[in-house]
């Protein structure tokens, strides 16, 4: 540590933050420890010589505090002290232009961020609430910049310092490579030397307090004359929010970020409504239809070397599941087509791709089932991702019978290929259960329909089997493979299968958009065949693969647009 005759380099600790965060007992932690000197917003009377703008104390604050930002950086900020380490509290709108650079590139960072919801509603004791005044904005900024020069700062949110202040500051301090000290945990109530001359404005709740006051359980209500505000400011709220290391939730502690299967689709664009957003940001309504009642439509398409295969025939049946349910409103097939390919372009994907391609009712204007609520129209979601194929299709995979049996036409027709998948989510529970690959679903006489994603086939004595599409959907896949049989000179039946038929194949495969034409080589225990993948298999997969490098609706370049 360099020593002068005003003293030894400190180490300079930053907090920045927006009004009301609870910053002010940040600082009175820090505070108390045996090992620093504390700074209450040093850059507050260049913020008001630059900007101009009125606070109660205005003139007394800059007839006393350095106004020159510069000097402040210099001369109050990073000058020798006798302590080891300098607090220094921001608000994150203090640092305007023309600020040295050395403010962000010297000492230690860090962000505290408190919900809008909850800075909000007291706002407005001593300067009228507005986006500039709020800053988050800028504390993005902050973040965004010490992200660019190597130094991204631990970000804390207010609620966890309320919910578990030891914990929090442990972590904090670890961050920030500091010991935590007990002492920080607890003050006396009442003013301190260490406040600006601004307290008797902001510091009233904060001179109360003896440590960190546990939140409310109940919150006070919101002022809805803010409400514009609040729908500016909670993004940025939530961008910071996505960088806390330890996120609480109303519905108990944090559970572990998971490993995603395919870590490339951590960042991706997907396709919401009428726009293209980020992963995180890819939200629909709480009115939308699709979270009211699993109200919509979908389909899934695959990406071949620059095309997508079969989009025709799935887009054909997208629309005749929408019209099957009446949806109104609904996109032109171009506008749809157009998304496609402007979200696939916009990832770069084109190969070993899979597209989720969905089709709600739309947003209600009110909660309920009926679709005369629907007014805005049907919401389309185009949600790519780097995806091969789901099942192991060189060595095979492992079903089960479930007990859960597929829709009968009566009830709800497998034909409408829609969201609600609830009795194939019941059977893939017991697939899961059981640690095999998929469940296989009967019919109510019990006879075999599909499994709860994929149609099935099997191979007896030479012929092969599947199941009529009454029970079943009948999927593009399928419907391919089914014509793939024909040419290459095998027998095709399509009739009622039962389960024995089933444990006595000679070969089976399932096929579906996701897995392509998957071989089973068990089911319910029983060895299929020799226990490898058949040569009827081989075949048709060798085949398959063939007219997916040969067909599909090409991509346009973006470099041809």
């Amino acid at each position: 540590m360099a020593e002068s005759e005003h003293g030894v380099e400190v180490e300079v600790i930053h907090l920045w933050s927006t009004p009301r965060s609870l910053s002010a007992t940040v600082m009175y932690s820090f505070a108390q420890r045996d090992d620093i000197e504390v700074l209450d917003e040093p850059l507050y009377a260049n913020f008001l010589r630059v900007t101009g703008v009125d606070r109660p104390y205005r003139e007394e604050l800059l007839s006393k505090m350095e106004s020159d930002g510069n000097k402040v950086i210099e001369d109050i900020i990073y000058r020798p002290g006798n302590s080891k380490y300098r607090f220094c509290k921001h608000m994150s709108k203090h640092r305007v232009l023309g600020l040295t650079e050395d403010l962000m590139k010297k000492g230690k960072h860090f962000i505290l961020i408190r919900n809008p919801l909850d800075i909000l509603p007291s706002f407005d004791e001593v300067v009228p609430p507005s986006f500039f005044e709020l800053g988050l904005a800028e504390l993005v900024c902050i973040y965004n910049e010490l992200c660019e020069i190597g130094k991204p700062p631990p970000v804390v949110d207010a609620l966890e310092l309320q919910q578990d202040p030891e914990a929090t500051l442990w972590a904090l301090c670890n961050d920030l490579e500091i010991p935590f000290q007990p002492a920080m945990l607890n003050w006396e109530a009442g003013p301190k030397p260490v406040d600006g001359l601004w307290a008797p404005w902001w510091y009233k709740t904060v001179h109360k307090s003896t440590g960190f006051k546990e939140e409310r359980k109940y919150p006070q209500p919101f002022p809805f004359s803010l409400y514009d505000l609040l729908e500016q400011s909670l993004p940025l709220y939530n961008m910071l929010r996505r960088h806390v290391k330890k996120k609480s939730t109303l519905l108990g502690p944090p559970l572990p970020t998971p490993d995603l299967p395919f870590p490339a689709n951590e960042k991706l664009l997907a396709w919401v409504g009428d726009e293209i957003v980020p992963r995180e940001t890819a939200k629909v309504s709480v009115f939308d239809s699709v979270v009211q009642g699993g109200d919509s439509v979908w389909e899934g398409l695959r990406v071949y070397n620059g095309k997508i295969f079969k989009l025709e025939e799935h887009l054909d049946r997208m629309f005749d599941s929408a019209k099957a349910l009446a949806f109104e409103n609904v996109p032109t097939r171009d506008k749809i087509k157009e998304a496609i390919f402007k979200t696939l372009i916009r990832n770069g994907m084109f190969d070993n791709s899979h597209i989720r391609l969905s089709l709600t009712r739309g947003k209600k204007v009110t909660s309920g089932m009926s679709p005369a609520f629907n007014l805005y129209g049907c919401t389309l979601i185009v949600l790519a991702e780097w995806k091969p194929a789901v099942y192991d299709n060189e060595r095979g995979i492992v079903l089960v019978t479930a007990t859960t049996r597929r829709n009968s036409p009566n009830n709800l027709d497998s034909k409408i290929h829609h969201n609600n998948l609830l009795n194939n989510i019941l059977a893939k529970i017991e697939g899961n259960n059981a640690k095999a690959d998929d469940a296989i679903m009967l019919d109510k006489d019990g006879y075999v329909s599909e499994t709860n994603a994929t149609n099935m086939f099997i191979v007896k004595r030479g012929h092969v089997l599947t199941s009529h599409a009454d029970y079943c959907l009948p999927g593009i896949t399928r419907a391919t493979v089914m014509d793939l049989v024909v040419k290459e000179q095998f027998i095709l039946e399509e009739r009622r299968i039962s389960l024995s038929e089933v444990h006595t194949a000679d070969e089976i495969w399932t096929t579906g958009t996701m897995g392509e034409l998957s071989p089973v080589v068990k089911v319910d225990g029983r060895t299929i065949g020799n226990g490898e993948v058949g040569p009827v298999t081989r075949k048709l997969q060798a085949a398959y693969k063939i007219l997916t490098e040969q067909s599909g609706i090409p991509i346009p370049n973006y470099l041809e647009t």
